[in-house]
């Protein structure tokens, strides 16, 4: 499962007039609408024959490539359209009465039936059967179609994931009444039955001091009444919310914390007692609908025990964090492939602008970050798919998913403007996907934690007290152990690489005072992980289809991401431009050369 490199991104170039007979619209370079997403992915198929066992990779390649045509066609012109025709919320019905709804344009309708109807994207983890896997499917398996779907629309990956991660808190912590009155209908496919679900979690005292949560919550026989407000509801009409308040009577401080569910409506079909008082008019995720909400003596049913709420409500973060890291992952490659498209189809001073140097060094910057983020995805995933059983993996997982949301998201939004400059004044008009990406990608580094919140949960926590780091570079080293064919003396250099990423971790995570150096130490594990990882996978590849491009991406990764330079010193890296003239081609790279780059 792993052809030759196909020549997608190259396709429309041959269907145009050559430069010297363009006219007028001529010059304009194509998008990727059209294109299949599947297709043009040589190195996600790669690393998918890596991570996947073979009969899971057998069985979905025909999804994977269905939902790529989808993700390149259909549901490409769909995301612009409901782009365009935000929700609109009405208070009340047209007989004066209180029942809140919110106004959807078809394409949004049409998408949610794609994700949940046909693809089951919000089911597929929960239950067997979905399509026509007979068991619930691994986490890398979830998180490729998600990869895939999201450089289509990214805006209803949100609701999809929020459905995902409630039944996985139903399932996991509910009792036998909770999950028989939720969870049949949240692992659905048919839309007249399905329940969506959601979590409400900030309050207008902030989103990461969850201790601060006002929601009050009185007992009333089996069920629980709220009372209070949630400020940042996204998904704000899902038919089920798990959400954090406060027991009457609980102390402060997050130990008060309960985890209840919330449905929209009760048994009798009467809406529940909340409103949704208004809709965020937000820069990005245009298409779902985040609003603010007020309870009014709503009904909710208690998930778990009652003074557990946040840690239960902490899987979902973990496991909303690596979504997150992985929706980077996608808008990045939907970048990447946009930026490629028109450096090679751009014609100016006479010659495509990819053979301009200055370019070029653009499209590495926007190149290097998209294959990092790739196999961080990959190989967490393949992580948590591991960590059910391992208990050596779970502590992997445990540093892996900060630092994965840390990073890959805040690259996001340098590719994605790098990306657009690509494209030039084009880029920034809203016939074209770019300034949707650009807007898209700066949510990442605020849900489900900041930047300054997920770094210090690698560092202070996951590595100063959970120790998180031995699990980590244990696994690394093994990872390492398993590149054939690469000289070692860089593989001895990425050894010292992570030794260096390690000590530097460890020695912030000692002192309270040292967090002001918290980001710079998750990003230097993320790096040193992501270049690792892409040594052991061009080992794979090379033997498996002879291209070893991904060694040349490490060595990138170790020159400009974890080595100090002069920036006010001309250099002659000839190993660098000859490795960027094969990155930018299709033609496999043979382990020989791209050896000999990695230690030029």
């Amino acid at each position: 499962m792993s052809p030759s490199k196909p020549s997608s991104l190259r396709v429309v170039e041959q269907d145009r007039a050559p430069a010297s007979a363009r006219t007028g619209s001529d010059w304009i370079a194509p998008d990727c609408r059209g294109m299949n997403f599947w297709q043009i992915d040589p190195a996600f198929r790669d690393l998918l024959s890596l991570y996947l066992k073979p009969e899971e990779l057998n069985h979905f390649v025909p999804h994977f490539e269905r939902l790529g045509e989808l993700a390149g066609g259909r549901l490409d012109e769909l995301a612009q359209t409901a782009d365009k025709h935000q929700p609109v919320l009405h208070a009340r019905d047209r007989f004066g009465r209180d029942e809140d709804w919110i106004e959807y344009h078809p394409a949004y309708r049409e998408m949610e039936k794609i994700a949940y109807g046909d693809l089951g994207l919000h089911a597929m983890s929960h239950r067997g059967g979905v399509l026509g896997w007979p068991e619930p499917v691994s986490p890398l398996v979830k998180y490729a179609f998600q990869y895939l779907f999201v450089q289509g629309e990214f805006g209803l990956m949100c609701p999809i994931s929020v459905s995902d991660t409630s039944t996985y808190l139903i399932g996991k912590y509910g009792d036998d009444a909770v999950k028989r009155r939720f969870f049949d209908r949240m692992t659905s496919q048919d839309m007249d039955t399905l329940l969506k679900g959601t979590q409400f979690m900030t309050e207008k005292s902030g989103g990461s001091d969850v201790g601060n949560v006002e929601l009050k919550a009185v007992r009333e026989g089996d069920h629980w009444r709220l009372w209070g407000d949630k400020w940042f509801c996204s998904h704000a009409d899902a038919d089920v919310a798990l959400l954090l308040a406060r027991p009457e009577g609980a102390p402060a401080g997050t130990r008060g914390l309960a985890l209840f569910a919330m449905p929209r409506r009760l048994d009798d079909g009467s809406r529940n007692s909340y409103r949704i008082v208004r809709l965020k008019d937000k820069m990005g995720t245009r298409s779902m609908a985040s609003g603010e909400i007020v309870f009014e003596g709503a009904v909710a049913y208690l998930v778990g025990e009652v003074d557990k709420g946040l840690k239960q409500m902490l899987d979902q973060v973990n496991l909303s964090r690596l979504s997150h890291g992985v929706r980077a992952a996608s808008m990045m490659r939907r970048c990447l492939n946009e930026a490629m498209q028109v450096a090679r189809n751009r014609v100016a001073f006479g010659a495509p602008i990819i053979e301009r140097p200055l370019l070029r060094r653009a499209l590495m910057k926007i190149m290097v970050p998209t294959e990092q983020a790739l196999s961080m995805f990959c190989w967490t995933a393949a992580v948590m798919g591991a960590a059910k059983t391992d208990a050596a993996a779970a502590r992997v997982l445990r540093l892996l998913t900060p630092i994965m949301k840390f990073r890959a998201c805040r690259d996001n939004i340098e590719v994605a403007t790098g990306a657009m400059e690509v494209r030039g004044g084009n880029g920034y008009i809203e016939d074209w996907v770019n300034p949707r990406l650009v807007r898209d990608a700066h949510v990442g580094v605020i849900w489900e934690g900041t930047s300054n919140i997920n770094a210090l949960d690698a560092i202070m926590r996951a590595v100063g007290r959970e120790h998180g780091h031995e699990a980590l570079g244990a696994a690394l080293h093994e990872q390492l152990s398993q590149a054939d064919g690469v000289p070692a003396e860089f593989r001895l250099r990425l050894d010292a690489f992570l030794e260096r990423a390690i000590d530097f971790a460890v020695e912030v995570a000692k002192e309270p005072g040292n967090e002001r150096l918290a980001r710079m130490a998750a990003g230097g594990l993320y790096n040193v992980a992501s270049a690792i990882l892409m040594t052991r996978e061009a080992a794979h590849a090379a033997s498996s289809n002879g291209d070893a491009r991904r060694l040349l991406l490490a060595r990138m990764v170790t020159e400009h991401r974890l080595t100090a330079r002069d920036p006010l010193t001309v250099r002659h890296d000839n190993w660098q431009e000859r490795s960027i003239a094969l990155l930018l081609q299709d033609e496999p790279v043979p382990m020989r050369v791209a050896a000999e780059l990695a230690v030029a």
